[in-house]
């Protein structure tokens, strides 16, 4: 009989350090964000119901928080604010003594090297809980930027590192570029959320965050999530506006745009591992249905395979202390 011609891929999976050896991909605890919510009042912890292990945390139990953090060697986090009062525009966003600024204070009070990424946005301040200023039902562009540009300029005057507005308008890469350089931050980067999908991973986020929207929903102004190319039209104008990052949200259900955009954008690509996402992995690791570690540290080595250099993620100090122990 003939001898049949294959090849023997498994000389290479033969053993552990084998497999090591030759492992194209790896973690690093540098590569994640951690994201945190900041609640305004005092002694507050409050855990997110549908998101175990997710806190919002008042400013006089930050410090506590950010030691953990820091133990771990996570090097950037990124802050939500969860405001007691809302208006109509956002007012809250941009004011000096917002919540956000005033957590970027105080994280710079204790930990001046931890990366502080501010998300610019709207939706958490206004009473509608949309992204910008709303007529007849409908979110007006233009008139947005403004505050948008406010909000940016706010945050880097409280001592923001990166400024990552998330609204999906029109031209706000643009028009926060010029807004940081003429204020005098020329040297803060842009973490835009260039890839931004109308998403129903989203859900449990809002709860942490008190931002539904009050009416409607934001098609009009997040991304359908059957486009592909689109994407690529949103990526390639945000790096002409002068984004130095492009995030690319929600990540899971993503990964071909992650790698897309990879492909065809010149800038660090940063995948935000979204609410949803973390909650249906630790709800079926409640019930005992996963191996809770095993799953996370595959997904997330696929999100960086797919292309992401940086990702946001709720399982960052999970993930860290998983990193660590496999040092051991």
């Amino acid at each position: 009989m003939e001898k049949v011609q294959f090849k023997r891929h498994r000389r290479l999976r033969h053993s552990a350090n084998m497999r090591s050896m030759v492992r194209e991909t790896h973690l690093h605890v540098e590569d994640f964000i951690y994201p945190l919510f900041i609640i305004e009042g005092e002694n507050e912890r409050n855990e997110v119901s549908s998101m175990p292990g997710v806190f919002q945390i008042s400013l006089d139990l930050l410090k506590e928080e950010l030691d953990e953090i820091v133990s771990l060697g996570i090097k950037s986090i990124i802050l939500f604010g969860v405001p007691k009062e809302k208006d109509d525009c956002g007012s809250g966003a941009y004011h000096d003594h917002g919540i956000v600024q005033e957590a970027t204070r105080e994280v710079k009070k204790y930990y001046p090297d931890l990366l502080v990424v501010a998300d610019t946005c709207l939706c958490e301040y206004t009473d509608h809980g949309h992204c910008g200023i709303v007529e007849n039902d409908y979110v007006l562009n233009d008139e947005s930027l403004e505050l948008l540009v406010r909000t940016a300029i706010s945050q880097a005057k409280a001592g923001a590192d990166i400024i990552a507005p998330s609204n999906m308008m029109d031209g706000f890469v643009a028009a926060i570029r010029q807004g940081l350089d003429e204020a005098g931050f020329d040297h803060i980067p842009i973490m835009s959320y260039a890839v931004k999908y109308s998403s129903a991973f989203y859900g449990p986020f809002r709860d942490a965050a008190n931002s539904a929207p009050q009416f409607g929903d934001r098609k009009t102004y997040q991304m359908d999530p059957a486009n592909r190319m689109e994407a690529l039209r949103e990526a390639q104008s945000d790096i002409e506006e002068g984004a130095d990052f492009l995030i690319v949200k929600p990540a899971l259900a993503y990964m071909d745009i992650i790698r897309d955009v990879k492909n065809h954008c010149n800038a660090p690509i940063v995948s935000y591992n979204v609410s949803g996402e973390y909650s249906m992995i630790k709800a079926a690791a409640a019930n005992g249905w996963i191996n809770e570690e095993a799953i996370v540290m595959e997904m997330l080595t696929g999100l960086k395979r797919a292309g992401s250099d940086i990702i946001i993620t709720y399982f960052a100090k999970d993930a860290a202390r998983w990193l660590q122990n496999t040092k051991v």
